[in-house]
């Protein structure tokens, strides 16, 4: 697994890409997948936060959470763009940040790309295995299926 500043290192193109995806509308939004505890796949709208060269979630009670804490396996997708259909993607294990000045950096942040911040969220650090960008040329300019896709794995 690595943080976002390996991945940034090692693919800093596919990284800016995923970092204007995340950040399109203001805060980073995606959609986080976890795992039940049957199981089965539970899917949340976040605000994801990269800083200082990590990618934080912080999250209030909730089911996906306790997911979390439970088994950290995660994926997470960028919200749809509001002009085009590229994608932005990754996987890996979260695992609970506790240091408490790291916990108000990253919910400054959070309030400074203009999210909300509740004060009882718990902070989770996202380790990337795997990062996909799906990249479309639009219809009108002869594209459509399949997308370019740009690729990372952490070895």
């Amino acid at each position: 697994m690595a943080g976002w500043a390996r991945f940034e290192r090692e693919a800093g193109e596919l990284a800016a890409l995923g970092r204007e995806r995340l950040y399109q509308f203001g805060p980073g939004l995606a959609y986080l997948g976890t795992v039940r505890a049957d199981g089965g796949p539970r899917i949340h709208p976040v605000c994801a936060n990269q800083l200082d060269g990590s990618l934080y979630l912080l999250l209030i009670p909730s089911p996906k959470r306790a997911d979390l804490a439970r088994d950290g396996r995660y994926a997470l997708h960028a919200f749809p763009m509001a002009d085009g259909d590229d994608e932005f993607y990754l996987t890996g294990t979260a695992r609970r940040e506790e240091d408490a000045a790291t916990v108000e950096r990253v919910a400054e942040h959070q309030r400074a790309q203009g999210a909300t911040t509740a004060g009882a969220e718990w902070c989770f650090e996202l380790d990337i295995e795997r990062v996909m960008y799906a990249r479309y040329t639009p219809l009108a300019e002869g594209g459509g299926f399949p997308p370019e896709y740009l690729k990372w794995a952490a070895s």
